[in-house]
C-alpha cells in the first residue's frame, strides 16, 4: 500500500465518495474526526458503509479506532466482512493490543468470518508508544506500526524545521523496530499542510529513503504525489530484475559475488534489497 487516505467516520458522503479517490487504501476514521457525541452514530454509520462495499476493485479498507474501552466498542461494531483492518489510536503498550485481539477474534465469530483475518495497526503517538516500540510491532496481529506525529510532536514538545530533521531519530527507530520484529515496513505520517505539495514530495522521498514504504493522506490532493514517490519507475524495477536474475546465475554458476554494470561488486545484501524492491512493486 502506498497511500492511506483518512475520511471522517461520521461523513457518509465522504465515505462514499473515498472509494474512487486513487489511494490504495481508506482509513475511516471513529477518533479525532469524530465528537466524542458522535461517536455511536459514527460507528453505525462505518458499519452500514463497511456491509455495503464492493467485493472486490476498490482500496483496501481499514478503520481507526480510539484508545481504550472505546476503541473495543469501536471494534466490536466495525469487524464485518470487507474490513482489512484497524488502526489503533494512541496505542502504548502490547497489553492493550492482546485484548483487542481477543475482541477482534470474538467479533469475526459473530460475523463468520475466519478468526485472525482483521489485521492491526498500532498508531504510536507518544514517547512511551515510541520507546515500545518492539513490544507494540511483536502483538497479535500487528501488520505494521505507523507513527501519528502531531500528538508526538505536542508529547515531546518537539517543532520542526524545514528538513524535519528532529524526528529523524524516532521515525529510525521505528523502521528498525519494525524490521527487528519481522513485520512489514512502517506507514509515514500524514503532511498536515495539504496545500504544500512540493513540500510533501520532499518530506516523503526523505521517509522514503528511511525504509516506509507508504504514507498516509488527509486530502486526496495528496494521494498522486504520494503514490508517486511510492511507486518504483519502470527503470529502477528492469534493473531490479536483471541484477537478480545475473546474480541467481552466477550463483547457480558457482560464483558467491558478480560486478554490475556500473563496476561495483555486487553481492547477497545488494541482492536482497533489489528482490524486495521487486517484492513490494508486485
Amino acid at each position: 500500500m502506498r497511500s492511506y487516505l483518512y475520511v471522517p467516520g461520521d461523513a457518509p458522503d465522504k465515505l462514499a465518495k473515498s472509494l474512487a479517490r486513487g489511494a490504495d487504501a481508506v482509513i475511516a476514521d471513529l477518533e479525532d474526526a469524530v465528537p466524542a457525541a458522535g461517536r455511536s452514530a459514527a460507528r453505525a454509520s462505518v458499519r452500514s458503509w463497511l456491509s455495503a462495499l464492493p467485493a472486490t476493485d476498490r482500496p483496501a479498507v481499514w478503520v481507526r479506532i480510539n484508545p481504550g474501552e472505546a476503541g473495543l466498542e469501536d471494534a466490536r461494531a466495525v469487524a464485518v466482512p470487507g474490513l482489512a483492518g484497524v488502526c489503533v489510536a494512541k496505542a502504548e503498550t502490547a497489553g492493550e493490543l492482546t485484548a483487542l485481539a481477543a475482541v477482534l477474534a470474538t467479533a469475526e465469530e459473530a460475523s463468520g468470518l475466519p478468526v485472525g483475518g482483521i489485521a492491526v495497526v498500532p498508531l504510536l503517538e507518544s514517547a512511551a508508544a515510541v520507546l515500545n516500540a518492539v513490544e507494540l510491532a511483536r502483538a497479535p496481529r500487528v501488520a505494521r506500526l505507523q507513527l501519528g506525529e502531531a500528538d508526538l510532536r505536542a508529547d515531546l514538545g518537539v517543532t520542526l524545521g524545514p528538513d524535519e530533521r528532529e524526528l529523524l531519530p524516532i521515525r529510525s527507530h521505528v523502521v528498525v523496530a519494525s524490521a527487528a520484529a519481522g513485520i512489514g515496513p512502517p506507514v509515514a505520517p500524514v503532511s498536515t499542510d495539504y496545500r504544500d505539495l512540493d513540500a510533501l514530495r520532499s518530506s516523503t522521498e526523505a521517509l522514503r529513503r528511511l525504509g516506509f514504504v507508504g504514507r498516509a493522506c488527509i486530502h486526496p490532493a495528496q494521494l498522486p504525489v504520494v503514490n508517486e514517490v511510492f511507486t518504483p519507475s519502470p527503470e529502477r524495477l528492469a534493473e531490479a530484475a536483471d541484477l537478480v536474475r545475473r546474480y541467481d546465475a552466477a550463483v547457480a554458476s558457482g560464483a558467491g559475488v558478480l560486478v554490475g554494470a556500473d563496476g561495483r561488486m555486487v553481492d547477497a545484501a545488494v541482492v536482497r534489497a533489489a528482490r524486495r524492491l521487486l517484492s513490494l512493486a508486485g
